[in-house]
């Protein structure tokens, strides 16, 4: 979608029906107010305050150091950036170990953020879950594929449902957290056949990332997207940009010109010297 000037906050009817009219879904992340007014100016409709701030914002190797405290206050500096986009902000790990808890911490999410929807990993033993949540009106995005709060039980980062059980495993988990309610689902590192099938199975919307094309839409993490990284960039991710370099060049010349620039004192010695 094109840059826009609306200001009518999309809702997750109005994410549904975007599936519903065959027209692809863009999502991005965004941990921060300027970051997230651009996203918003640009056109994005749905943007997630990821737990992946643990990485690429806060250095940790994986997300599970990041607090509910993190995600609250860098979800409601998104959303006071922005006028427009839907807000889906992740439950990081630990926080939605049962329903009760994970009604508690969500509730926390919604009332101190203004965001709209929060992003639970897991699959069908999450389903009780994500239906405790979405009975007391909170709209709930699913997370099935690679997940990685889970990455140590898991074994590492790897594409998932290459198996004819694994395949059926996700499959059952997304029918579950539709049957519970999730009005969306993100797909992450599934095998691009499977995510199809799967998407052409629900009815609400599935995300991709990693996961091909023929999902309702994409999300990425907007640092892969605008070549904002220390390390290297996912495989996956084709970035638009080269804003590291934008930086690393900037702060190259500044750092150039203060070391250039003759001392003020010495400078008035020679001159009553002379």
């Amino acid at each position: 979608m094109s840059a826009t000037t609306a200001t009518a906050r999309l809702t997750t009817r109005d994410i549904q029906n975007l599936k519903r009219r065959g027209e692809k879904i863009a999502m991005l992340t965004a941990y921060d107010y300027v970051t997230a007014g651009l996203l918003d100016q640009a056109g994005i409709e749905m943007i997630l305050v990821g737990d992946s701030l643990g990485n690429v914002v806060l250095g940790h190797e994986t997300t599970l150091p990041v607090t509910l405290e993190d995600m609250i206050r860098h979800a409601g500096a998104v959303h006071r950036g922005t006028r427009r986009a839907l807000i889906v902000v992740d439950m990081p790990f630990g926080t939605a170990s049962d329903p009760e808890t994970a009604l508690r911490n969500a509730v926390a999410i919604m009332q101190r953020t203004g965001c709209q929807a929060v992003k639970i990993e897991g699959g069908a033993t999450v389903a009780p879950t994500v239906a405790r949540l979405t009975e007391q009106g909170i709209p709930v995005v699913g997370h099935i594929g690679l997940t990685p709060q889970a990455v140590h039980q898991l074994g590492g980062y790897y594409r998932h449902g290459k198996t004819a059980p694994a395949a059926q495993k996700l499959i059952d988990a997304a029918l579950a957290l539709q049957d519970a309610g999730a009005f969306a689902i993100v797909l992450e590192m599934v095998v691009p056949e499977l995510a199809g099938e799967i998407t052409r199975l629900l009815d609400i919307p599935t995300i991709g990332i990693g996961s091909g094309p023929e999902c309702s839409g994409q999300v990425l993490v907007v640092n892969d997207l605008i070549g904002l990284n220390v390390d290297r960039t996912p495989s996956f991710a084709k970035p638009k940009a080269d804003v590291a370099s934008v930086i690393r060049r900037a702060v190259g010349e500044y750092v150039a010109e203060v070391k250039a620039a003759e001392p003020a004192k010495a400078k008035g010695r020679a001159l009553a010297d002379g």
